[in-house]
């Protein structure tokens, strides 16, 4: 037997049974100090020698590839694998060691278990370019598909919900799918599912994901656990070691891109609509890399990549981010950032969540020019519920809950006590956590009147845990009122499946409490609060209102500028790429995910998180490949970005929430570093007019062009920057915006646009111009006439007027006359006139 498979076993058996590394008799030097190392070699990945390339000028399609080809890239998949070993085996003789995975398509590497001292004398070899420490990663609809005009534009261009994303693969890289979901189904009226011959993914079976799990919608499943495994954290029955998902996030993001059309959203007992992902004919693939109880770690994210891009997935949709900045020269040479680039070179389109750590600047976690970035922002949609006091006072809250149909009497929780307990005895009992704390006499019939305290917030309390409280109390309705430690944070929609409401506002709460103490009721001779003679009825909230002011960017999606390195340096590129719905999003759901405990046991769940806002730029990217088979992935994000909205639906600026606390007090009209170019608007992006397209070889110019990059980039990539004649500044990429850091006097950028409208006649292009502040800008030609297929070259002259180091933002529009409107933002950070 091959001695790394001997060392692999040895290993394997004794992490799983007891979680230590076990230590060969010969080498006692081995310690518990190992850790997971990521390492690259100089030689290049099959990628870059297989022929699955995309420039800006290639015909990347929905085809299958030719079997030569797929045997050239298997063969020399297998050598880099015999390298890898060769390697180890050379260099770590007869000690033990425990390789996780061989890299061999998109990057040429791989993951194993070392010591500190393995490590450098690996690092020291001719053949090794880079050697990391493994990181962890973390996670980052019924009504969003009309609320981005699906229906009535971009489906109906293409033939309806039926044909929305036919024959296009995205693949997941997340916590896994829950394959039982009808969200998932192939057995669905009209045309069946037609698996595309080029993909070559498998459906993993394991316990938990038995035979049948996969359909001709669900095309792929598998499940990467080798580091996680290697660290002792993963149990195998409580994490399933399968690509079944135990926590539901995967289920969730896998449906807002692609799931079904029509699915009936039946929570807590209520019917709430219909679902559909963006995309529903596309097909499914998930590579599970994350799980319920740790998260997941870079080397299984990798790998999980790694094999997606073999399989022949076309777009990749990650709504992870790292939990740190990586450190090194630039943030872009990190291995997953790297393992995404050679994916956009095999054309396949990269979609990634900006990151939950808003609204501060430079909280962006996802950095690289080639990977598109989507922010999240509100939508039109809200569920509001009401109470109605006795004193015909009408107090708002939410809560997806029925009502009650007559006024009952209200008993606040700290005053059903049962005989013998007291405030101080459970000091957090006003929270309703636990029925045997109250007297059932004093609530039965009653409305149970709780606080909504920061425990919540926390996830230490929880309102189910309420409801089982309210519902063995036997009584007639649960309200929440919130505390001060709460006061600022907002309250969400949750289900309930007995009359409910939440009182989001503090002066609502204590317009409650007011009327409650106003006619207490007292137990004769000692006094004792027992009640009170007030009374109420809750409305119900289960019918949703729209028409707010929407989309507004949440709080909780990260910010621009882009930081270029560890230490804050901002980069020439606009993070986000765009923003879509991310708050109070309703997706399918494992009833066995514990990701949210207001939704176990639930087949749907409402989420929020930028995570929920990229696959809604997956699915929509989905139709865009669809329709042009042959786009590059520059291409798909340019149609994303120059189409976007500017405006709410009310007409108005998009504004951007500033705070944590209070959202909507602290709100302000969004800049591109809130919103990047805009809103996504999926049916103006199928006709986007005008690209700006950019190919793998501008990439490795700029790469190449960064200070000390050189041996970075012949390690992951396998090319030699000197067999690149120039380097590109990030300014100079031909990116849909214009970002510059610092701008000392003048500086001219160049932006090239192809035509690539259905029209084969000409169209004429009126360029028009918003300079930020302190800042001059001068576009040419100010007028071009561009014929289908053709390239037009733009000069983007800029000029620092004034000293100023607060940046400032304007907007360069082409108007075609026929219809065509692209929209590109322009940032300036620090200005220095000269």
């Amino acid at each position: 037997m091959d001695e790394s498979y001997l060392v692999r076993f040895v290993f394997l058996l004794c992490l799983v049974s007891s979680s230590v590394l076990c230590l060969d008799d010969s080498d006692q030097n081995a310690t518990a100090s190992s850790a997971v190392y990521i390492v690259t070699l100089k030689d290049r990945p099959s990628v870059h020698l297989s022929g699955r390339e995309t420039t800006s000028s290639s015909k990347h399609s929905l085809t299958a590839s030719s079997s030569s080809q797929v045997y050239r890239t298997l063969n020399r998949s297998a050598s880099i694998i015999r390298v890898h070993d060769s390697l180890l085996r050379k260099v770590l003789r007869k000690e033990n060691y425990l390789k996780l995975y061989s890299y061999h398509y998109l990057i040429n590497g791989f993951s194993a278990v070392l010591t500190q001292k393995q490590a450098d004398r690996l690092a020291a070899r001719e053949e090794v370019d880079n050697l990391v420490l493994d990181f962890s990663v973390e996670k980052a609809t019924t009504h969003t598909p009309q609320f981005l005009g699906l229906p009535r534009g971009a489906w109906l261009r293409d033939g309806g919900y039926e044909y929305a994303g036919e024959g296009v693969v995205i693949g997941f890289i997340d916590t896994g799918i829950d394959p039982t979901h009808p969200s998932f189904s192939d057995k669905i009226p009209g045309h069946t599912y037609s698996i595309p011959p080029r993909f070559t993914g498998v459906c993993e079976v394991t316990i938990g994901f038995p035979p049948g799990s996969c359909n001709r919608k669900l095309i792929g499943a598998r499940h990467f656990a080798e580091s996680a495994l290697s660290r002792g954290v993963l149990n195998s029955t409580q994490d399933d070691a399968s690509p079944f998902d135990g926590e539901g996030h995967g289920t969730h993001t896998a449906s807002v891109a692609a799931g079904n059309h029509g699915i009936p959203v039946v929570v807590a007992g209520h019917h709430l609509g219909n679902a559909s992902g963006m995309a529903p004919r596309a097909h499914i693939a998930v590579y599970k890399a994350l799980y319920k109880r740790f998260g997941g770690f870079a080397a299984d994210i990798i790998a999980a990549i790694d094999q997606a891009a073999q399989d022949g997935v076309d777009i990749i949709n990650l709504s992870i981010t790292p939990n740190r900045r990586p450190p090194g020269i630039a943030t872009f040479f990190n291995p997953i950032d790297m393992a995404l680039f050679s994916a956009v070179k095999a054309g396949i389109f990269v979609v990634q969540a900006a990151g939950n750590t808003g609204p501060a600047p430079k909280s962006m976690s996802s950095f690289s020019p080639w990977i598109f970035t989507v922010g999240a922002t509100s939508h039109d949609r809200v569920y509001t519920n009401s109470i109605i006091l006795g004193n015909n006072v009408t107090v708002p809250g939410v809560g997806l809950a029925s009502g009650t149909k007559t006024m009952h009497k209200l008993i606040l929780a700290t005053h059903a006590l049962r005989n013998g307990t007291t405030v101080m005895d459970a000091i957090y009992v006003g929270e309703c956590q636990d029925a045997s704390s109250f007297d059932q006499k004093l609530v039965q019939g009653k409305i149970l009147v709780c606080s909504y305290t920061v425990r919540f917030i926390l996830g230490v309390s929880t309102i189910k845990q309420a409801l089982i409280t309210a519902k063995n109390l036997t009584a007639a309705g649960l309200v929440f009122y919130i505390d001060p430690s709460a006061t600022g944070f907002q309250m969400t929609s949750t289900p309930m499946d007995i009359p409910g409401i939440l009182i989001s506002s503090s002066q609502d709460s204590q317009a409650l409490l007011r009327y409650y103490n106003s006619s207490l009721l007292r137990e004769n001779g000692s006094g004792k609060i027992v009640g009170s003679a007030s009374a109420a009825r809750i409305v119900g909230g289960m019918k949703p209102t729209y028409g707010i002011a929407a989309p507004k960017v949440m709080y909780f999606s990260a910010r621009g500028p882009d930081p270029e390195d560890d230490s804050f340096v901002d980069a020439d590129i606009m993070k986000p790429n765009i923003v879509a719905p991310g708050n109070a999003i309703w997706g399918a759901w494992s009833p066995l995910g514990i990701g949210t405990t207001d939704f176990e046991g639930e087949r749907f769940a409402m989420e929020s998180g930028t995570s929920m806002s990229a696959p809604h730029v997956a699915g929509i990217a989905a139709l865009i490949k669809q329709k042009f088979p042959h786009f590059t992935p520059a291409a798909i994000a340019s149609a994303l970005s120059t189409t976007a909205s500017l405006s709410d639906r009310k007409g108005q600026h998009i504004m951007a929430q500033r705070t944590v606390l209070n959202p909507d007090i602290s709100q302000s009209p969004a800049t591109p570093f809130d919103m990047g170019s805009g809103f996504v608007n999926a049916t103006a992006a199928l006709d986007p007019g005008l690209i700006f397209d950019i190919g793998y070889n501008e990439y490795m110019k700029f790469l190449c062009g960064i200070n000390g990059s050189s041996p970075v980039v012949l390690n992951y990539t396998g090319e030699s920057c000197s067999a690149y004649n120039s380097s590109l500044a990030a300014s100079d990429l031909n990116l849909p915006s214009v970002t510059i850091a610092k701008l000392v006097g003048t500086r001219t950028v160049l932006r090239w646009v192809t035509n690539i409208a259905t029209t084969a006649t000409n169209e004429t292009y009126t360029v028009g111009w918003k300079a930020p502040d302190s800042v001059s800008v001068k576009v040419s030609p100010a007028k071009f006439t561009i014929g289908n297929g053709q390239t037009r070259v733009l000069s983007i002259v800029l000029g620092a007027m004034k000293n100023v180091s607060m940046a400032s933002f304007g907007r360069i529009g082409m108007f075609g006359d026929r219809g065509h409107v692209v929209n590109i933002p322009v940032a300036v950070i620090y200005k220095i006139a000269v």
